[in-house]
């Protein structure tokens, strides 16, 4: 399609407002402010760690000696992402921005060519078009996921073409790429399972067997589990207990989970924020309402039908995720282990897509409405949504949250100061952190007790219980949650409950610590790295070597080794 000279100016504003949002990630480098949870605190290190462990490519049965006496390869997930490749050639901050300018570009590309090829066509609804693959490409998505979220309507994009008949070798292309920078877990098992359930529409109302649609499913899934082999292998196909055989989801009652189901419908979930709230959901349900009432012509007509199937939908997968904590499940999860190691309720994962596509009929359909008012509110509202999600840049967010900066978080001068102070091979003891997550520790090639992962073995898990156990046993909120779940498996202290990265301004201090040291000792440890002092370090068997404190770091670090008996 050609583009006429408005639609060009539109692309050419929205690559520069989108070089804009992503600059400061190349301006400020380890200076930039990003997020800690599921990113700073975990991915982040993990791609380092696997990187400099020399098991890239290691065998399903190789171990990483530097986490928890050696964690399975597989719980770092494939060596064919690339996520992975970029964090073997680029220094981590400068991977980490490369990765997110590449999903940001390609989820802009992916939502632009499927609204002007499927969805929204027309010149005079340009910008329509560019306006809301702008949106969707400014989305806050969870760094780690690359583009299984936002990928997704470059997926769906090609999967129309191939539906309708048009075989292009780019369409086959896009969807053989895709896999290699994304996650089936995190996003495309459900979104093949939502393309599927299309092609059994046209199977069975439409009577069309399409049979290069199918093909084209089939290669994608195919694709995704050769890649994501490890974690098939780990998790559903391995009798080896690991730490999620203890997770227990399935906790709430049912007011309880419509109360969640509306709450993410309206706001949305940490993983896929969409900011949809304050304008893209007032936008629609406006045009819902319409529709409902009977006001709007559209009521009936493809666009008006698929608006309406969207909304019903989002909905559907809002409730979904709340109801799939619902109590009521637990003993179906606890006899099929399969419901407790994978995570149904990221059907939800669907939704940035499915919101973004509503937005973009929703304008639509606004124009028709009210002719020339319908467009400037429209644009009006086009406009203010691109603010807010500009206005939600990482930089701005968490520099004003007071979030330690990249070089702040990972504090790489200070552990450095560590080890030359320790004078020992790494590889020759074990560390774990109190008041601070264990990847900082990881991260700066330190051989932790204390880690986060996905999963672990069940067996480590407890045997490092049995060092925190009175510990747990003071607070039934974190005992809970390490029982429980145990994804993190730290040095939980009761009197700083689940906070984990006490600042160096925090004058907080740990008085009746009680741990086993002997337990402690039995996996290997010999040091503590402490965000806080511990007053009563001669009860645990500890002694305190020094206090570290370096301006570029977040952290006041007090080293404890264990006392020799």
């Amino acid at each position: 399609m050609l583009h006429s000279s408005k639609e060009r100016r539109l692309l050419w504003i929205s690559g520069a407002l989108l070089a804009l949002y992503l600059s400061p990630l190349y301006i400020l480098g380890e200076e930039a402010h990003i997020r800690v949870h599921d990113n700073l605190d975990s991915n982040i290190a993990w791609y380092k760690i696997l990187v400099s462990s020399g098991e890239w490519f290691g065998s399903y049965s190789a171990v990483i000696p530097q986490v928890i006496n050696g964690l399975t390869r597989n719980a770092f997930g494939t060596e064919f992402s690339g996520n992975v490749l970029l964090h073997a050639l680029f220094p981590s901050m400068t991977a980490y921005a490369l990765s997110l300018t590449i999903t940001r570009v390609f989820a802009f590309l992916g939502m632009y060519f499927l609204l002007r090829d499927h969805f929204i066509q027309g010149r005079n609804y340009a910008f329509v078009r560019v306006g809301v693959a702008l949106a969707f490409a400014l989305t806050p998505f969870w760094p780690s996921g690359m583009l299984s979220t936002l990928g997704q309507p470059l997926a769906l994009w090609a999967f129309l073409h191939i539906r309708e008949g048009r075989s292009a070798f780019k369409y086959w292309f896009t969807l053989i790429l895709l896999p290699f920078y994304s996650s089936l877990v995190l996003g495309f098992f459900f979104f093949l399972i939502a393309v599927g359930l299309l092609w059994v529409w046209d199977l069975v109302v439409k009577k069309q067997t399409n049979l290069r649609f199918l093909a084209s499913i089939v290669l994608m899934g195919v694709l995704y589990l050769a890649i994501d082999y490890r974690l098939l292998l780990s998790l559903v196909l391995s009798g080896e207990p690991t730490s999620r055989d203890e997770f227990i989801s399935s906790r709430l009652d049912f007011w309880h989970c419509i109360r969640l189901g509306i709450k993410n419908f309206i706001y949305g979930h940490n993983h896929v924020l969409t900011l949809h709230t304050i304008v893209i959901l007032p936008v629609m349900l406006t045009v819902l309402l319409y529709l409902l009432l009977g006001r709007a012509k559209w009521k009936g007509t493809r666009t008006g039908n698929l608006f309406m199937f969207l909304m019903a939908l989002n909905l559907a997968l809002s409730f979904w995720y709340s109801f799939w904590f619902y109590k009521g499940w637990q003993l179906l999860k606890q006899q099929y282990s399969l419901l407790n190691t994978f995570n149904f309720a990221r059907f939800h994962f669907l939704r940035p897509l499915v919101i973004y596509l509503g937005f973009a009929l929703a304008l639509r359909l606004l124009i028709f409405i009210w002719g020339k008012k319908g467009r400037w509110i429209a644009q009006t509202a086009l406009i203010a949504q691109v603010v807010i999600l500009l206005a939600s840049n990482d930089e701005f967010v968490y520099r004003s949250k007071g979030t330690p900066s990249f070089r702040e978080f990972y504090a790489v001068e200070q552990f450095r100061e560590i080890e030359r102070f320790i004078g020992l091979p790494k590889d020759s003891y074990r560390v774990a952190s109190i008041g601070l997550h264990p990847s900082i520790a990881q991260y700066n090639g330190f051989y932790t007790l204390d880690t986060y992962n996905n999963f672990y073995s069940l067996q480590y898990k407890h045997a490092f219980r049995r060092i925190i156990k009175k510990e747990l046993a003071k607070q039934k909120k974190l005992r809970k949650y390490f029982d429980t779940w145990g994804g993190r498996c730290y040095l939980f202290v009761a009197e700083l409950g689940g906070k984990y990265d006490y600042r160096k301004t925090s004058g907080k201090k740990i008085r009746n610590l009680e741990l086993n040291i002997n337990a402690f000792k039995g996996l290997g440890g010999q040091f503590i790295f402490s965000a806080v002092p511990i007053v009563n370090e001669e009860e645990n068997g500890l002694t305190l070597r020094k206090v570290f404190n370096n301006p570029r770091s977040a952290w006041k670090i007090y080293v404890y080794e264990t006392k020799l008996r």
